[in-house]
């Protein structure tokens, strides 16, 4: 009688876990990704129902099980493989991809002793983590990749402005691309579907005044396979959507490089934004961000070549150490500009990146608590 009367409350507890998603997954203090070659890592992307962990390491991508087992890679890449992040509608890896022969792309290609293709391109690259079961699957010649062009992004890297009295290139000083996310529309009640969101990289030229603004994509990417496209790096498609359904700027000052991680938190209903620090004296140079997700765009002006254009903005969370000459909040946080991963409850997942002494690029991923209190950002647990 007593094991009939356990059974309804038992039934309650494993019904409120399954809401909450608490004890679902007894996540890892840590995972150590093991040196990775010369090229520091990007991005860290978790599939929670299979249990896996995806890291990019500039020119490949790594896969692991929760015990730090490598289970494959994908490799071959010239480009600059970027942030990622797992969608959980397609159970796909979605990862910026670029093509550039800026001071990072000449890098990559030295680095890699290649000689060939120096076109731009930008791209999301989509990654089937089901087919990558061995180490060093070729990123071209197997079929587990898909790429879609971002010609929103190359339009704004390859235009020309004027600041003051020079001519600048680079519109919005659009350094390509590198942060995604999948989140919500923003200021929206209606949180069941989720669009794709990538973040341009943004030059930190100290003697120009249109690059203190994040900008950010939004996509809808439920049509996406008409344009997806096997990689051709000899030879780069221009398969991609015309242009995305939003454009959004956040002022966060001056960065180096723009958003290096963009990462959706369901939890807090807030974007988390890295970045390295920028150089201007007039902004606090805040290494961490995070935009307010429940708050509507609004139309704001922003210089651009040398005029005022009216765009949709977005809004930083109030909350973190205050700026009181610039108004911007944020967090100087060490960590978290190649690698930003957020499990849910709270708790996130955050790179730590090292270079050893024989310049062997790693990584190893912690768990952290979202705090955002004046002084701290996020605390490490156990």
């Amino acid at each position: 009688m007593k094991k009939l009367l356990l059974l309804p409350l038992l039934f309650s507890v494993l019904i409120l876990n399954a809401q909450t998603g608490k004890n679902a997954i007894n996540w890892p203090d840590s995972i150590y990704t093991g040196k990775q070659g010369p090229f520091h890592v990007q991005g860290v992307a978790v599939d929670k129902a299979n249990g896996y962990v995806y890291f990019s390491f500039t020119d490949k991508l790594i896969k692991m099980d929760l015990s730090g087992k490598l289970i494959g890679s994908v490799t071959g890449f010239v480009g600059h493989l970027g942030d990622l992040d797992f969608n959980e509608e397609d159970g796909k890896i979605y990862g910026s991809l670029e093509y550039k022969n800026d001071a990072i792309g000449k890098g990559i290609r030295k680095k890699l002793g290649e000689q060939g293709n120096s076109e731009t391109g930008f791209y999301i690259a989509i990654f089937d983590g089901s087919r990558i079961v061995r180490p060093d699957m070729s990123a071209e010649k197997e079929d587990l990749l898909r790429t879609v062009y971002m010609p929103e992004v190359v339009k704004d890297y390859e235009a020309e402005v004027h600041v003051g009295n020079e001519v600048k290139p680079h519109r919005f000083a659009c350094s390509g691309m590198d942060g995604v996310a999948f989140a919500p529309a923003i200021g929206s009640s209606n949180t069941s579907k989720k669009y794709l969101y990538v973040a341009y990289g943004v030059y930190g030229d100290i003697n120009r005044d249109d690059n203190d603004y994040q900008v950010l994509l939004k996509f809808d990417i439920s049509n996406w396979n008409k344009y997806a496209q096997p990689l051709a790096q000899g030879h780069l498609h221009h398969s991609g959507p015309e242009k995305p359904l939003e454009k959004y700027f956040v002022k966060t000052g001056n960065t180096n490089y723009g958003i290096q991680n963009l990462a959706y938190d369901d939890y807090t209903g807030n974007f988390f934004a890295a970045a390295y620090r920028g150089k201007k004296t007039q902004f606090p140079n805040y290494d961490l961000f995070v935009i307010d997700g429940h708050k509507k765009p609004v139309k704001s002006q922003i210089p651009s070549d040398n005029k005022k254009i009216t765009v949709s903005t977005l809004s930083l969370l109030q909350a973190g150490p205050a700026d009181t000459a610039s108004g911007i909040r944020g967090w100087y946080f060490q960590w978290g500009a190649t690698g930003l991963c957020p499990l849910g409850d709270g708790l996130f997942y955050i790179s730590h990146n090292k270079k050893t002494k024989d310049g062997q690029q790693q990584s190893t991923i912690y768990k952290y608590k979202w705090v955002g209190d004046t002084q701290n950002a996020f605390v490490r647990v156990k």
